[in-house]
């Protein structure tokens, strides 16, 4: 397969992604999940009213007016009562308020079955959310520089600094698509930007960069036994066809994995599980058709 001869429709595409990820993050926002902004996260399961009634006792009974609430999914037992799992979402409130609304919501609505409680302060959210900027800076940072250290023996005909450069505009290829992503789940299901969503980005940088360097590898092998026989675009597309099927198949494995938790695994889970899927397949495509065509533009620049 000739990569090198349609690297713009590859560009293009990227392009095209990047911009509509950028798009939905402006448009859109992250939701900050309690990790980051503090406050409280209940999931409850009661049966006989729905979000909204769930929603108006939080404002009138309970004197509640910032508090948020998300249905989750729902079952139907062997008695045939109805029963619904909802998600709240409150400000930081201390555990006799917890108590407090417990038994209000059980006189209001009888049974009352407590599924999870979390609460974080607002000093320790912010603390929370500067480590996870950072840790992703720092993970970016470090995984461009040892790439050019590692290559650092391969000076032509694309110097070994670039590889850690591409190596690097890959991965933020691939986050900026990940967290567009995660801001039309937002949008679209509620979906809050915590702590797991942050290691979910972790888990596709590394990925990515392992296939890329796989691929750069190869280069680098080529490039050592045909120096001066062949130009860079038929090395380039050589090595990407001997590595292609590895790359696929390494990820189709953790694919088919992600799916099975995705469909059967627990609720909790779910947008995680999505995002780390979505973003093992970008970053399985820009190991091959983004970073090995920027080796020919960086060495045409």
């Amino acid at each position: 397969m000739n990569i090198i001869k349609y690297r713009y429709l590859f560009f293009f595409i990227s392009g095209t992604f990047i911009i509509a990820s950028i798009f939905a993050v402006l448009a859109y926002g992250l939701k900050p999940g309690i990790d980051f902004s503090g406050g409280t996260l209940w999931q409850i399961k009661l049966s006989g009213t729905d979000a909204g009634n769930l929603s108006n006792f939080f404002e009138s009974d309970l004197n509640v007016k910032n508090a948020v609430v998300y249905p989750q999914e729902a079952d139907q037992n062997l008695s045939q009562d109805y029963s619904q799992n909802f998600l709240v979402r409150l400000n930081h409130i201390s555990e006799l308020d917890h108590q407090n609304y417990l038994s209000s919501l059980k006189n209001k609505f009888g049974e009352v079955e407590e599924l999870r409680y979390e609460t974080i302060g607002p000093v320790i959210g912010q603390e929370l959310k500067s480590k996870a900027i950072w840790a992703v800076i720092l993970v970016l940072l470090g995984i461009s520089l040892y790439v050019a250290y590692a290559f650092r023996h391969v000076s032509y005909p694309v110097k070994s600094w670039k590889y850690g450069i591409i190596t690097l505009i890959t991965l933020f290829h691939d986050v900026v698509i990940a967290t567009g992503l995660l801001a039309y789940l937002g949008v679209k299901y509620g979906v809050e930007l915590d702590t797991k969503f942050i290691v979910a980005l972790l888990v596709i940088l590394g990925f990515s960069v392992h296939d890329t360097i796989v691929v750069f590898d190869r280069v680098r092998e080529n490039l050592t036994l045909g120096r001066g026989k062949e130009n860079l675009e038929d090395i380039i597309n050589s090595s990407v066809s001997q590595t292609m099927a590895r790359s696929i198949n390494t990820s189709l494995t953790l694919v088919l994995t992600l799916l099975a938790l995705f469909v059967y695994g627990p609720l909790s889970l779910k947008y995680f599980v999505l995002l780390i899927m979505i973003g093992t397949i970008v970053g399985t495509y820009s190991s091959i058709f983004i970073a090995s065509p920027m080796l020919v533009y960086f060495r045409n620049r």
